[in-house]
């Protein structure tokens, strides 16, 4: 089957929200990428050692692409070592001209909103800092794009809520170092056109894909602000179409998490759903 199979980690995959789990639908995700021949990417703001450590934790499988830092780097996994892609890294620093992230970090003087991340959380293409939860987001960015812009610099601003710190997430990446521009470079690379991919995502460092023309699925664990842009975001770009909000049901289960997931499989990939619920009966589960 030729599928390329992107997923969030932290909140769509990992079920480390608030919301709960259903039984087995992560292990039928992995089931299924194994039996189907299907090509699995992790699509994470983890840095490498968060996400082995979480594929550690939570017992994932090994995937064949690895997008990390918000798609600021790109992995590929070859019999569990890891290499990185150095042409995505020097595809995106072109857009700093030669400046680094630490050379951008006296330009946001001022915003007392802004708090810098551990260095571990730092890296030459990649700025990032905590807000509190509930700043504003949308205003933030915008400030910050402005007064980037102003000094010659352009970046994507991206915020987004970790609920397991209950802290915002600011990241200052350069223009094409997005998870949207990482998963079209991979795509690219490997040979996939857009509708052979399937996204999944549940958070603000999403937005770019889920509102792109790249077939993707909004989890149901997703709050309620990510919810309602998605879908004006969508709209508005004539994407609408793309766009999935899980809402449980398929095999019995809640849509959250890897639920999710494997809604949206079985709404852009229809011909997936009697091998999902065979393996789903395998895995002694009940199809409801």
């Amino acid at each position: 089957m030729r599928l390329l199979l992107c997923c969030d980690l932290d909140g769509t995959l990992l079920p480390n929200g608030d919301e709960s789990e259903s039984p087995g639908v992560r292990a039928l995700l992995g089931r299924f990428v194994e039996e189907s021949g299907s090509e699995l990417a992790f699509v994470s703001g983890r840095n490498r050692r968060l996400i082995e450590s979480a594929m550690e934790q939570y017992e994932l499988p090994v995937p064949h692409y690895v997008v990390g830092d918000i798609g600021t780097t790109l992995y590929e996994i070859d019999s569990g070592s890891w290499v990185e892609v150095p042409e995505w890294r020097d595809d995106i620093a072109l857009g700093w001209e030669g400046r680094r992230a630490k050379d951008l970090e006296h330009l946001l003087e001022g915003f007392e909103e802004l708090r810098p991340q551990e260095a571990i959380f730092q890296h030459d293409c990649k700025l990032s800092f905590y807000t509190d939860r509930d700043v504003h987001s949308v205003d933030l960015c915008r400030r910050v794009e402005e007064r980037l812009i102003a000094h010659g610099v352009k970046a994507s601003v991206i915020h987004s809520v970790d609920p397991s710190l209950s802290l915002g997430l600011l990241d200052v990446l350069p223009e094409r170092g997005t998870k949207w521009h990482a998963v079209e470079f991979l795509a690219d690379r490997i040979g996939y056109e857009v509708d052979e991919i399937v996204f999944a995502g549940d958070s603000g460092n999403d937005l770019e894909v889920l509102e792109s023309s790249i077939p993707a699925v909004l989890v149901a664990n997703a709050a309620a602000d990510v919810r309602q842009r998605a879908v004006k975001g969508a709209e508005s770009k004539g994407h609408e179409g793309c766009l999935l909000l899980a809402k449980g049901g398929f095999l019995g289960t809640n849509g959250n998490y890897a639920a999710g997931i494997l809604e949206g499989l079985a709404h852009f990939r229809p011909e997936c759903v009697d091998t999902l619920e065979r393996l789903w009966r395998e895995l002694g589960m009940e199809v409801g």
